[in-house]
């Protein structure tokens, strides 16, 4: 025999319980350990239902000093820890670095230090946009693009290792130059993947591109007006995206970028879906950009300066002469010379601007260091961009930012 149950009428027209229901808001806390948060990023919210109303981003987790350590040895002995800023390029970072410190010393390296530095930073780009479009792809649901992506960074990464030595935490510049030159038919296996590589990249655009379900979760949400944008100093392909033509290697050029071609993609829409076509196309001027760099490279053997109180001489003179024997050993000890004054240097890094402020009052070691991490500030907008959005669209807009929390904390 059934038995029937009586649900009280709680929606009813002065309802205690139903105005309560309307009333109350819901605590949500996603992160700091979650998939979604790329790191561990904690962001503290408030519902309506399953709209946001409030937002606030708690940061600092992941929090080092690198500033801090940076007053406390020498410049050259810094180089690591830009390693870890943005873990997925680290080979960009060293090369911001290292420029900014050559700023001060009114230092330019050779033509073919230049194009080697070039050349891994823009492969280092596409290495970290691989990244961050696989991981978007299972953000929003798509598993295969993550299985593409990683397969051709592991092609990247066997060339940093030939490179570097390393695949991840490479240390590769130096002040005054890089660690070593490149080795034997490495700019053919370079030139190489570039080749391979644009058709695949074609065909992993195109399992999203017009994907009826990343475009529902991607077109018209988190959508960064031109004006926001720059109000809050966002920079890299999210500024891009929302349609300002902002790229540091055509408006200040630096390591020679006016010698290459290349076109500054943009967006119109300033959605999520416009911040994913941007890094897309990125990655294909970067490797027309490498292709020009080869094809150009310089010719010689010596990849630094030859000022003596910064980059160390040939190991075959240090083993055999004592002057270089010297050179080397004050070097390794005191640091590069680097005269008093102070400069600021900000690179086009894949995440965005990173820049680095240098205060120095002479000798090897600097007397105050600050880096403007580019995830840090594009990391600004949350409070403001997540608000009104559903919590599944937080998980969508925080994809599309595309942020590292190595270098947002610091």
């Amino acid at each position: 025999m059934a038995t029937e149950f009586a649900f009280p009428d709680t929606a009813a027209k002065g309802s205690t319980a139903a105005q309560e229901f309307q009333t109350e808001a819901m605590s949500l806390s996603i992160g700091p350990s979650h998939p979604s948060t790329h790191g561990v990023l904690r962001l503290q919210m408030e519902l309506d239902g399953e709209t946001v109303t409030k937002c606030d981003p708690i940061l600092g987790y992941l929090h080092r000093g690198d500033e801090k350590i940076a007053e406390n040895m020498t410049y050259n002995q810094f180089v690591p820890y830009t390693d870890r800023l943005d873990y997925l390029a680290p080979l960009a970072n060293n090369v911001a670095y290292a420029t900014a410190v050559e700023r001060l010393a009114k230092l330019e390296v050779p033509p073919r230090c230049q194009a080697i530095r070039v050349i891994v930073s823009e492969l280092a780009r596409v290495s970290s946009h691989l990244l961050g479009l696989g991981a978007y792809g299972i953000d929003v649901g798509a598993w295969t693009v993550f299985l593409y992506t990683f397969t051709e960074r592991e092609k990247l990464y066997k060339l940093f290792e030939e490179l570097t030595g390393a695949r991840f935490t490479t240390s590769y510049t130096r002040i005054g130059g890089v660690a070593r030159d490149i080795p034997d038919g490495w700019l053919d296996r370079v030139n190489a993947f570039c080749d391979q590589f644009l058709p695949i990249l074609d065909e992993i655009l195109q399992l999203l591109t017009r994907n009826k379900v990343f475009m529902d979760r991607t077109v018209g949400i988190g959508v960064i007006t031109k004006e926001q944008a720059i109000a809050y100093g966002l920079t890299g392909p999210n500024l891009r995206g929302s349609g300002v033509p902002l790229d540091l290697r055509k408006d200040k050029p630096y390591l020679g970028y006016e010698q290459y071609e290349f076109d500054v993609p943009v967006g119109v829409s300033g959605d999520c879906y416009d911040r994913y076509l941007v890094r897309g196309e990125e990655m294909k001027q970067s490797i027309r950009i490498v292709k020009q760099a080869v094809a150009k490279f310089p010719a010689g053997d010596w990849y630094a300066t030859d000022a003596k109180k910064i980059f160390a001489p040939p190991k075959a003179k240090i083993l055999t002469k004592m002057e270089e024997l010297i050179q080397n050993f004050m070097l390794v000890t005191e640091g590069p010379q680097m005269p008093a004054g102070e400069v600021y240097f900000e690179a086009e890094n894949p995440k965005g601007a990173l820049g680095f402020f240098v205060v120095s009052r002479g000798g090897g070691v600097p007397w105050r260091l600050k880096i403007r991490s580019p995830s840090f500030c594009n990391l600004s907008i949350l409070p403001k961009l997540c608000v009104g959005a559903l919590v599944s669209d937080v998980v969508s807009i925080l994809g599309s930012l595309d942020f590292v929390m190595g270098e947002c904390d610091r």
